[in-house]
Order: structure tokens, then sequence, then C-alpha cells
């Protein structure tokens, strides 16, 4: 566990005992990004708790914790190929914009040595997520158009042989 000043979050590693609340929190985050693109819904908000207990099987889980509270979390999980999937980072919106989501991702890649490259997708609208990953040093690979309102920008990283992370 990173513990850092009284003012910050820490990050560590969750487990199945945290899987309520993160779904809780994925659902909070993911509401307005669902509102921003005009769409009923996104995978996210339609996962149910048994399906978000299944990641914690195959997958990296990390939360960030501000007073006891789980305020952000993130997802890899790696493939035999040695990519990293990253998915569903999220901050809780009363808590954006302090660093929470690069504290995260950069737990997520240090876990994962083994990884050769992290790969994931946002959505285009998403310019200050996007400007998070290519800050982290996430390139853009490819743009799928899901509908008139939503297009996917794929990122990836590739680890730079003789690093663990950022």
């Amino acid at each position: 566990m990173e513990a850092g000043p009284a003012n910050q979050a820490i990050i560590a590693r969750a487990t199945v005992d945290d899987a309520a609340e993160i779904l809780a929190l994925i659902k909070r985050a993911f509401a307005p990004v669902a509102r921003q693109y005009g769409v009923p819904s996104l995978p996210p908000l339609d996962e149910t708790l048994a399906e978000h207990l299944a990641r914690y099987e195959d997958s990296v889980v990390f939360k960030a914790t501000y007073d006891g509270a789980i305020v952000g979390s993130v997802q890899g999980r790696l493939d035999s190929d040695g990519v990293c999937h990253v998915a569903r980072l999220v901050v809780d919106p009363a808590f954006q914009r302090r660093g929470i989501g690069r504290a995260l991702m950069v737990a997520l890649e240090r876990s994962l040595p083994q990884a050769r490259r992290f790969e994931l997708f946002t959505g285009h609208q998403s310019e200050e997520t996007i400007r998070l990953y290519r800050s982290l040093g996430y390139q853009e690979t490819r743009r799928q158009r899901q509908s008139d309102a939503l297009t996917l920008v794929w990122l990836e990283k590739a680890r730079t042989a003789g690093t663990e992370g950022p």
C-alpha cells in the first residue's frame, strides 16, 4: 500500500470485499459519461455485481481510498501475449483533478512488470482522459466508430526495456 500526505488518496490492491463499493463508484462515474454522449447506457452501467466479481478472478484491481471511502479504481487483465488490457479507470466526480487517476495507472503498470504493452480505449469526447493517458506515454492507435454519438479512441503504451513502469 502506498500512503501519501493526509490530503491524498491511498492506492492499494482491491479485493472482492471491495467489489460492491467499486461497482457503485463505476456507475456514479460513468453516468455523466453516458449523458455526455447522449446514450441511455454504457457497458459499465449495465454490469451486474456477479459480472464485476468475475473480473477479480483474472484481473488486477486497484482502489484509491480517501478517509476510508473508495474514490477511485482501475482494472488490468494480462493476456497470454503480455498485453495488459486496462479497463474501468474511474475517479469519483467529487475527487477528480487531484492526481488519483494518474496514481492508479502508475500502480497498475508497476504491478505488472511482465506486461510488454498496455492497451485501453475511451470515448472521443473524453478529452481530459485522453490528455491523462497521453501524459502517461500512451499513443493513439486507432478510432472505432460505435454510433453517431460515440467513437472509441484506442491507445497503447509499450513497456520500455528495463523499466517497470512510469
